[in-house]
């Protein structure tokens, strides 16, 4: 009944589809591979033609997604690539060759799913995911690169057996979901790896969990510091595993010293697969050299230097604090923060405190958003001294702390997605 009305209806822009997809399932999280195979196998999709590649984690699966496709494109091969959340619009999680899909492409494989699903109810990241998975299906791919969405076991995109999983850094993050400790979350994180395929970890201290479950599944296991590893050189970084070496490899174009742990780890990915699809050194550097990803420690242009970053847990607020600390200014850092409910905001922004000087508090709306209050109370508690505001968004905080910036300050925005999207909204 329910698909007969959705059909019925016809969604035909794709702010109808999203907005339609938002209100079909009863949880807008519900991990779980049953419901979303099911349609999967009716659309023929759980064996495709091309290569896959898997990445999870909780930090640096984005940025470890953007680097395997500026390297694969680089060498020639054509490219699929699944990724969320969105900054600012949808269209930015499914790209073909390089290129975000269309809005008739999206609505022509939502309609596909529908019409497969029945009476399945699906969330709103499965019925996104099926769609990517049926554009892949149609676009002649050599390679899809899909990015976990939550965990790795349970999450939509595991329905798919790849051919390389990717374990990126593991920090607490999502704990109603997947644990308040790194062993459970490693655990569940290592469940996108497969038996006898490669599993590999770019997490140089990683729980036991992963190397467990790779070991329980005799995957072909590769790790930092023993199956491969890397070193910074005077001409920029090296790395090596065995029977290959690179020396004086140019440094990601993506800010952080923290991304040669991901670069390490695609190198280690590619390596995997070189007698499928072989790389030339010149790809991987100019791949590396021109890597970008908007909202990842993303440096604005303009008189006041304005940093963006996702960062929403413990680990990638040290992360943001140490570029903070590399890159000095002689004024006041000014942070823009907004965050989730469901975040350690004593954590997170006790490892930003050393670094920020003024504090501009953002209430996100929606059922999952934080008010500004409580921020300012989480600061109180935990002994955060220093200016903060409130305010009752993040336009009218960036905006502010925009206009209180001279020369010499900088501003940072920070703390969820969706924080960083309406200050990315506020600039263009």
């Amino acid at each position: 009944m329910l698909a007969a009305v959705a059909n019925t209806l016809m969604p035909r822009s794709l702010t109808d589809w999203l907005t339609w997809q938002e209100t079909l399932h009863p949880r807008k999280i519900d991990l779980g591979l049953e419901r979303v195979a099911r349609v999967a196998g009716r659309m023929q999709l759980l064996a495709p033609d091309h290569g896959v590649i898997t990445v999870a984690g909780t930090n640096g699966k984005g940025s470890s997604i953007a680097m395997l496709e500026a390297i694969l494109l680089s060498a020639g091969y054509r490219t699929g690539c699944y990724s969320s959340p969105h900054l600012l619009r949808y269209n930015e999680r499914i790209r073909i060759a390089g290129n975000e899909v269309d809005d008739a492409t999206l609505c022509a494989a939502f309609d596909a799913v529908d019409r497969a699903r029945g009476d399945t109810s699906l969330s709103y990241f499965e019925f996104g995911t099926l769609a990517a998975l049926f554009i892949f299906s149609q676009s002649s791919l050599d390679i899809a690169l899909l990015e976990v969405g939550m965990g790795g076991r349970l999450d939509a995109v595991n329905i798919l057996d790849a051919d390389v999983a990717l374990v990126t850094s593991i920090d607490i993050d999502h704990s109603a979901w997947l644990g308040e400790e790194r062993e459970a979350i490693g655990r569940e994180k290592a469940g996108i790896f497969r038996a006898g395929r490669v599993a590999i970890c770019s997490d140089t201290e990683p729980p036991a969990s992963v190397f467990r479950q790779a070991q329980t599944l005799s995957a072909r296991w590769y790790a930092p510091g023993s199956e491969f590893g890397w070193a910074i050189t005077a001409g920029g970084w090296s790395w090596q595993t065995s029977g290959k070496t690179y020396e004086d490899l140019p440094l990601p174009a993506l800010s952080g010293s923290h991304q040669l742990e991901n670069a390490a780890g695609v190198l280690m990915v590619l390596e995997t697969l070189a007698e499928r699809f072989p790389i030339a050194r010149t790809a991987i550097e100019q791949g590396l050299g021109t890597v970008a990803l908007p909202g990842r420690c993303q440096v604005l242009s303009g008189a006041i230097e304005t940093i963006l970053d996702v960062a929403h847990n413990p680990g990638s607020a040290e992360i943001l604090a140490q570029l903070l600390r590399n890159r000095s200014v002689r004024g006041h850092t000014r942070l823009v923060l907004g965050m989730l409910a469901d975040k350690d905001v004593a954590a997170f922004t006790a490892a930003l405190a050393p670094v920020v000087n003024d504090w501009y508090l953002a209430t996100l709306s929606g059922d999952r958003g934080r008010s500004a209050q409580d921020l300012q109370q989480q600061l109180c508690d935990n002994g955060i001294h220093g200016m903060a505001r409130q305010f009752p968004d993040v336009a009218t905080a960036f905006k502010r702390a925009q206009a209180d910036a001279e020369e010499g300050d900088r501003v940072v925005v920070c703390g969820s997605f969706v924080t960083v999207a309406e200050a990315l909204a506020c600039h263009v």
